[in-house]
């Protein structure tokens, strides 16, 4: 990504407000009708929501049905309130709405909640067990490590690429320029084929793994930008800019699902490169020198690594672009047991463990 992208951000920010329905939403029949809890209400996973409909007075009504989303969960005869519980949901924002049946009409009501973590996440921080060379000229967007060679995707217009590396030398085995007016961004490797995203065109690439041809091409309409990208044997996972990441099929690369990434505490924005890891999705954010270990069933972020410093500041060159040239990288070798990390242009690639913080 290009990303000097902040007036973008407000403009994706003030659209969410529709976008994810911030404001309890009626339909002009059901003005006398209320729903709570009180829309942007935040909860923890696990806790239980009670939900109750205010009714017009002398209003007779047949039955309510309840929906969270577009999914119905439950319905009632009465206007007793109904207890939503939270332990099995999907995080993030979250639409209730009540159908509500009286004299032969139905009327919608709704308001929205904000479901965080459950727990704060652990911390973690890092060791750095080996370095490996890494071309600076790289503007690393995608990196995966498969059959003991990395898979590189390189951003920004005019330079994109997506490469075969060798990880001891930093030589590139093989290269296929992206044409022009694309912007690449992540890669994941799906049996003999490597798929590639771009970041504003709406498009994704299909090469064979073993020669980088060029095998095909696809719409990509999920989510506002293309950005990060990892598989786990069934499903791929994409992110886009946002808090969201979704799941696309792994044959035709259409969405079947999402999850929202949030703490404890807030939603986490920016998203950024992704790695599949033992059954976790491990993620980059943009601009953080921190590396996330998620839930992908729920979103939950479960730790935070640390990795301030790993490439020092005192030693990076003058006049670099730092806030583009950030931490941005994570490729794992399953056989190996290496966990490899870095960043865009920077010159190492760093083999690193993680270790929780003592307390």
């Amino acid at each position: 990504m290009n990303k000097n992208i902040k007036l973008f951000f407000a403009v994706l920010a003030l659209s969410a407000i529709g976008y994810y329905g911030c404001k309890p939403k009626t339909d002009s029949a059901a003005n006398d009708y209320t729903i709570t809890p009180e829309a942007g209400a935040t909860y923890k996973a696990g806790d239980k929501i009670d939900i109750k409909v205010g009714y017009p007075s002398g209003s007779k009504v047949d039955s309510v049905v309840y929906l969270l989303d577009s999914a119905r969960i439950t319905s009632s005869k009465d206007t007793a309130a109904v207890i939503l519980k939270t332990d099995s949901i999907g995080l993030g924002i979250r639409i209730i709405t009540a159908k509500v049946y009286a004299g032969g009409t139905s009327n919608d009501v709704s308001t929205n909640i904000l479901l965080l973590a459950a727990k704060a996440p652990a911390r973690y921080t890092y060791k750095v067990e080996k370095t490996f060379p890494h071309d600076t000229a790289a503007y690393t967007e995608g990196l995966q490590y498969v059959d003991g060679v990395l898979y590189e995707s390189i951003g920004e217009y005019k330079q994109s690429a997506i490469r075969k590396v060798d990880l001891n030398t930093g030589k590139v085995l093989q290269q296929t320029k992206v044409d022009d007016q694309y912007f690449a961004e992540g890669i994941s490797v799906v049996g003999n084929k490597v798929i590639q995203l771009t970041y504003r065109e709406k498009v994704g690439f299909v090469y064979d793994k073993n020669t980088l041809k060029l095998l095909g091409n696809f719409t990509n309409n999920v989510g506002p930008e293309g950005w990060g990208m990892c598989f786990d044997g069934t499903k791929l996972y994409m992110d886009d800019s946002t808090n969201r990441i979704w799941f696309l099929d792994k044959n035709n690369y259409h969405q079947i699902g999402h999850i929202d990434v949030c703490d404890d505490k807030q939603q986490i924005d920016s998203i950024n490169e992704l790695e599949f890891i033992n059954g976790k999705i491990y993620a980059n954010i943009y601009q953080s020198d921190n590396i996330l270990v998620i839930d992908p069933k729920t979103g939950a972020v479960e730790q935070v690594i640390d990795m301030k410093e790993i490439y020092p500041v005192a030693s990076r060159p003058q006049g670099r672009d730092w806030d583009n040239n950030v931490l941005n990288g994570i490729a794992w070798d399953a056989k190996g047991q290496r966990l490899f990390v870095t960043g865009k242009r920077w010159p190492y690639i760093y083999q690193v463990k993680f270790s929780p913080v003592a307390p």
